[in-house]
């Protein structure tokens, strides 16, 4: 039983950064008559001056593959495998979440057209294609930043 005047407890900041980050870039495909939802979750892109790299992580419900990106920054966007090397696709298995990550499946960002700094935005446009073939073009915001934005806040946690 509730007392009158009771608050709610409050939703812990991670869980709602989780939760915000999980619909805000969230897309609905239709191919072929199949249905599948496909998440962008905490975008962020290091600070640099001639070349960086873009972190996230991405979420298919039917299996999907990214093909490419490009950015309005940059002269030249590539998928990099866990090795560092250039990819020609990252698989997206279906329920299963790929986190792209410092010394990990990452996107190489080169020839930028200025220096990026912190608290900057920069724009990328995923390519999607799903496992009916269809292709899907995903804009993304992210956020230029020195850490992974839930690194820092399970640091804010820590006692």
């Amino acid at each position: 039983m509730r007392r009158v005047g009771s608050a709610d407890p409050p939703v812990p900041r991670l869980h709602r950064l989780l939760a915000a980050g999980a619909f805000a870039f969230a897309l609905c495909f239709d191919a072929a008559g199949a249905q599948g939802l496909f998440a962008v979750n905490q975008p962020w892109v290091r600070p640099g001056a001639r070349a960086t790299e873009a972190y996230m992580v991405l979420n298919s419900t039917s299996g999907a593959t990214l093909i490419g990106v490009r950015s309005s920054v940059a002269g030249r966007a590539s998928l990099l495998g866990a090795r560092g090397r250039t990819v020609p696709a990252l698989a997206l298995p279906a329920g299963r979440s790929v986190t792209l990550r410092p010394s990990g499946e990452r996107i190489a960002l080169a020839r930028l057209a200025h220096p990026l700094k912190v608290g900057e935005r920069v724009p990328l446009l995923l390519t999607i294609e799903t496992a009916e073939g269809a292709r899907q073009e995903i804009a993304v915001d992210a956020e230029v930043r020195n850490t992974w934005p839930v690194e820092a806040e399970l640091r804010a946690h820590r006692h």
